[in-house]
C-alpha cells in the first residue's frame, strides 16, 4: 500500500525538506503541497490524500481551522491530519486534536519517526507521544481550568473507563493489557467499543475525550 501525502506549511523550505525526507520511502508518495489552510482544504478535496501534514500557524486560514473543515467534510472521511508544531507545549495542538487531527509531530522529529507516523496514522491509528501529549494537555489547561464534561462518558462502562484512562495516558493496547491484567486482544476489543460508543475517528480522539471528561488530568 502506498500512502499519499499532502504537505501544508507556509515555509517553502520546510515543505521541501519534508518532501525530500518522505521521498526516500517507496511506500509514501507526496502528491501535493500548500502554503495556507484554505488552499490546503481545496487541494485535499481534489487530491484526496491519505495523510495531510498540517502546519498550525499559517496565513489566510490556520491549521486548526483547516483541520476542522477537513474532519467535518464527508468527502474527506478517509483523510487523516497530522499537525506539525515547533513547540512540545503548544496549546493549539490540543485544539487541533479536538478539531479532528489524528496526531502531531514536532518539526524537529527524526526522519524515521516522520515516516513511521505517516504509516501508523494511515493504518487508522493515532500518533501521540505520551510524554509530549502530557505537556500539550498541560499547556491547553494553563490558561484556565477547563470544566470536566462527565456527560461525555454517559454510555461508558466502568471497565471501559479504565481502558479509556490508559488510552488517555498514551498507552498502547499491549501496555493497557499489562496494566489492567487483561489480554491484548481484550484491550483491542475495549478500544474498538470506545471508538464506536464515543464516535471517535481514532485513538487521538479518545485521548481528547479522556481529558475533556476529566478522566485524565494534566499533572
Amino acid at each position: 500500500m502506498t500512502v499519499s501525502v499532502l504537505i501544508v506549511d507556509d515555509q517553502e523550505l520546510v515543505r521541501s525538506g519534508l518532501r525530500a525526507l518522505l521521498a526516500r520511502s517507496d511506500d509514501i508518495n507526496v502528491v501535493g503541497e500548500s502554503g495556507n489552510g484554505r488552499d490546503a482544504v481545496a487541494q485535499a478535496l481534489t487530491l484526496l490524500p491519505d495523510i495531510i501534514l498540517m502546519d498550525l500557524r499559517m496565513p489566510v486560514l490556520d491549521g486548526v481551522a483547516a483541520t476542522g473543515l477537513i474532519a467535518q467534510d464527508e468527502r474527506l472521511s478517509a483523510c487523516r491530519v497530522i499537525v506539525l508544531t515547533t513547540f512540545d507545549a503548544d496549546a493549539d495542538v490540543f485544539e487541533a486534536l479536538r478539531a479532528g487531527a489524528s496526531g502531531f509531530l514536532l518539526k524537529d522529529t527524526s526522519p524515521q519517526q516522520l515516516r513511521e507516523a505517516v504509516r501508523t496514522v494511515a493504518r487508522g491509528d493515532g500518533w501521540l507521544s505520551p510524554a509530549v501529549t502530557e505537556r500539550v494537555m498541560r499547556a491547553a489547561s494553563a490558561g484556565g481550568e477547563r470544566a470536566a464534561r462527565e456527560d461525555l462518558l454517559a454510555s461508558v462502562t466502568a471497565r471501559e473507563r479504565d481502558v479509556l484512562r490508559e488510552v488517555g495516558r498514551g498507552l498502547s493496547n499491549d501496555e493497557i493489557a499489562e496494566v489492567l491484567v487483561i489480554s491484548p486482544a481484550t484491550a483491542r476489543t475495549y478500544v474498538s467499543r470506545l471508538l464506536a460508543k464515543l464516535g471517535a475517528r481514532d485513538r487521538s480522539q479518545l485521548v481528547v475525550t479522556a481529558y475533556e471528561s476529566g478522566l485524565v488530568r494534566p499533572c
